[in-house]
């Protein structure tokens, strides 16, 4: 009888005991429009993660909502209050351009459970209105343009032009270029962010005869300005030096004659880690092509929220310990070393690479300059007083 009295005790325990809750997680992107590409890298290599982990993270199940903001202010912040007061999520992930989030960044710092982009890093983010809820996991946006920068000056590179379009991303970015370039900028030209046709701006350039060229022009974007920069003849006077511009999947659309182009990065699909050998063979079975740098910190943000849930038994609820849980637990990064700054943006090496022909005769990144910045923190944390 004892025995029995045992059973029944341990088993009504077990009926009574709290079932862990799912943890609703909110990705927030652009996945429409001509910025698409960059968004749906970042999806793809989010879910990954969780397919990885049979619809789990960190051994936790969770259920991913994902709200579209067609790189429109207006339109992010109704997706963000519609994944907050609707949807009650316990993390959001995703952000993909600078100036949605800086339009939503008064509602991120008020929601207080934790934010971790994986692409949009702005300046002011990094500094004085950094928020403690705020994570990136990709860079603050100067800095693979301060990397290409330090490199054109290492070059002796004397003067350079400068295209982009205008946003905000690409202010930081020439911001960050000026910090370590000291040569001369023979002209600065900004274009809107859906524009194609770059003929006239291409001429102008010309006409200037710089050193070099310094661009920057994410996702689709890019493969029309290197096309036309090639088909133009610049190629073979001017070198092109650019960020964010070139990816391997474009690499693909491109063709050789991307080749000889050099830009600046902190991750290529060949770094040498177990990690990231496991991401890109797995990345490129599932969606059939090469990740990006977008889908590579995406799938770092999905395995450190994994982490960190792991470190709080999987209590998503309890906000305050996910962020502190986010800000100090290790996790196995597709870069090797990782760590946050104050601000809670990457401490990361930054390195120079040039296309070229691999062995498979295909485009690919050749290693040119290893570490031209190693270690590197962004110029704004010590603005930052968020973090405890």
């Amino acid at each position: 009888m004892k025995t029995t009295m045992v059973m029944v005790l341990g088993l009504a325990g077990l009926c009574t005991a709290p079932a862990m809750a799912q943890v609703k997680i909110g990705f927030l992107g652009t996945l429409s429009g001509q910025a698409a590409d960059v968004g749906r890298d970042q999806a793809d290599g989010f879910m990954l993660a969780v397919e990885q982990g049979k619809g789990k993270l960190g051994g936790y199940d969770v259920k991913v909502i994902q709200e579209d903001d067609q790189m429109k202010p207006d339109v992010g912040m109704l997706g963000l209050t519609k994944l907050l007061e609707r949807e009650k999520v316990d993390i959001v992930t995703g952000l993909t351009y600078a100036n949605v989030m800086m339009a939503l960044q008064a509602k991120i710092g008020a929601s207080k459970i934790p934010f971790v982009g994986s692409v949009s890093g702005p300046s002011p983010l990094a500094g004085a209105q950094c928020k403690p809820n705020l994570f990136v996991t990709s860079w603050q946006s100067d800095a693979t343009a301060e990397a290409m920068g330090k490199y054109l000056n290492d070059q002796k590179v004397a003067d350079i032009s400068i295209i982009a379009p205008n946003f905000l991303g690409s202010k930081d970015k020439v911001t960050g270029l000026k910090r370590f370039y000291k040569g001369k900028i023979s002209n600065e030209i900004y274009t809107s962010l859906t524009q194609l046709d770059f003929s006239a701006e291409l001429s102008q350039i010309g006409a200037a005869k710089p050193a070099g060229v310094f661009g920057f022009f994410p996702g689709g974007q890019g493969v029309s300005f290197v096309r036309q920069y090639q088909q133009m003849g610049m190629g073979k006077t001017i070198p092109l030096y650019s960020v964010h511009t070139l990816e391997p999947t474009s690499l693909g659309a491109i063709g050789k004659v991307a080749y000889g182009n050099i830009v600046a990065e902190t991750w290529q699909p060949s770094a040498d880690n177990a990690q990231n050998k496991q991401f890109v063979a797995a990345y490129e079975k599932k969606y059939g092509r090469t990740p990006t740098s977008f889908a590579a910190f995406s799938y770092d943000a999905a395995i450190l929220i994994g982490e960190a849930l792991k470190k709080i038994g999987g209590k998503a609820s309890d906000s305050q310990a996910f962020i502190d849980a986010i800000r100090t637990t290790p996790f196995q990064s597709v870069r090797g070393d990782f760590k946050f700054n104050k601000n809670n943006y990457p401490i990361q090496n930054y390195n120079i690479y040039q296309v070229a022909e691999g062995a498979d005769g295909k485009p690919m990144f050749k290693m040119l300059v290893k570490n031209v910045l190693a270690s590197h923190g962004d110029a704004y944390a010590e603005q930052c007083g968020a973090s405890k």
